[in-house]
């Protein structure tokens, strides 16, 4: 029972502990006095009566507390699913919240270690099976040690080389060990860059990559290499999920006291609600980045480099298909 969980302040509900205590002690002492008991029998009643209704009243105020003590014990033992009652509206009340909320993110990050763990370890498994079955048929004899042989190897040893830079890069930006190096940067140029790097694979796939800058004279105050690397990841997945003769535009915009950096393409799309969670480390939608050969860091790596320039990235879905992934930078 918890009678006072109304009242909005712990010192409010200690007053009313208090008054009602010293009421009941005087309406004790008054009816004893009327009905002719001895002032020692009426004082131990009263004592008793404002004991037990002072228990009652404590009990309710101080129960969230032994609940969320019960609660952290669990949690020690990796039990994050433990929550506590948080009717109450002073400060333990706020308390409870709090601890809710800092259980509920702890939950949150187990969920991402345990799949961090099983997704490297897929990730790693795969490209190491293939390569351990190659060096035992080469061994043994089966296949022999031509260039194509040596050649799938490679390309095996360069996937781990690949995952292992990109969890080193992801790590680095997560502890906040990466400067960055701001300076102005041309957005016109910048795109052009980018754009040189993936023509050879659009242009094979008779993709069209636009670029489209507002106004041409576009300044960004950021570190170049970051930012490159930022649409360097975007423009590859956006090829990698354009059709054959598709269409994928690069555009950047001046805003008020930022640059609004798009790409957009005509894939499948991601799903709104797969927005947020296509940002984590190795995940990947099931409609449109599943079966792709990439390991899902890209975009985590993305929104790291953004947030380091006190940036925002999103995603958006494109009407009748597709997908645009805008990011924000302050100028």
């Amino acid at each position: 029972m918890r009678p006072l969980d109304f009242l909005g302040s712990i010192k409010l509900k200690l007053g009313v502990v208090i008054v009602a205590a010293v009421g009941v002690t005087v309406v004790v002492v008054l009816l004893g006095e009327r009905a002719g008991l001895s002032p020692i029998v009426t004082g131990l009643a009263a004592a008793a009566l404002a004991l037990a209704l002072v228990q009652v009243l404590a009990h309710g105020m101080t129960y969230p507390l032994r609940e969320m003590a019960v609660a952290a014990r669990a949690m020690a033992r990796g039990e994050y699913g433990r929550r506590v009652t948080e009717s109450s509206l002073d400060e333990v009340g706020e308390l409870g919240r709090a601890f809710n909320r800092m259980a509920a993110d702890l939950a949150e990050v187990d969920r991402v270690r345990r799949d961090l763990v099983a997704n490297v370890s897929h990730e790693l498994r795969t490209p190491l099976g293939a390569l351990r079955a190659m060096l035992e048929n080469l061994v043994d004899g089966v296949e022999p040690s031509d260039a194509a042989s040596l050649d799938a190897m490679l390309q095996h040893v360069e996937r781990l080389g690949n995952l292992v830079e990109q969890l080193l890069e992801l790590s680095k930006l997560e502890s906040g060990a990466v400067p960055l190096a701001r300076a102005p940067v041309g957005v016109g140029a910048l795109l052009d860059r980018v754009a040189a790097e993936w023509r050879p694979s659009t242009q094979a796939r008779g993709i069209r990559l636009e670029l489209e800058v507002d106004p041409p004279d576009l300044v960004l105050q950021a570190d170049g290499a970051r930012v490159h690397q930022v649409l360097a990841n975007l423009v590859a997945n956006a090829v990698r999920h354009s059709p054959d003769g598709g269409r994928v535009v690069v555009r950047a915009r001046a805003r008020s006291g930022a640059v609004a950096l798009e790409v957009l393409d005509e894939g499948p799309g991601i799903p709104q609600a797969e927005a947020e969670r296509v940002f984590e480390r190795f995940y990947r939608s099931d409609q449109a980045r599943s079966g792709d050969g990439g390991a899902g860091l890209g975009l985590a790596i993305a929104r790291w480099i953004v947030e380091l320039h006190d940036g925002t990235i999103r995603t958006e879905e494109r009407t009748p298909h597709g997908c645009r992934m805008i990011v924000e930078l302050p100028t």
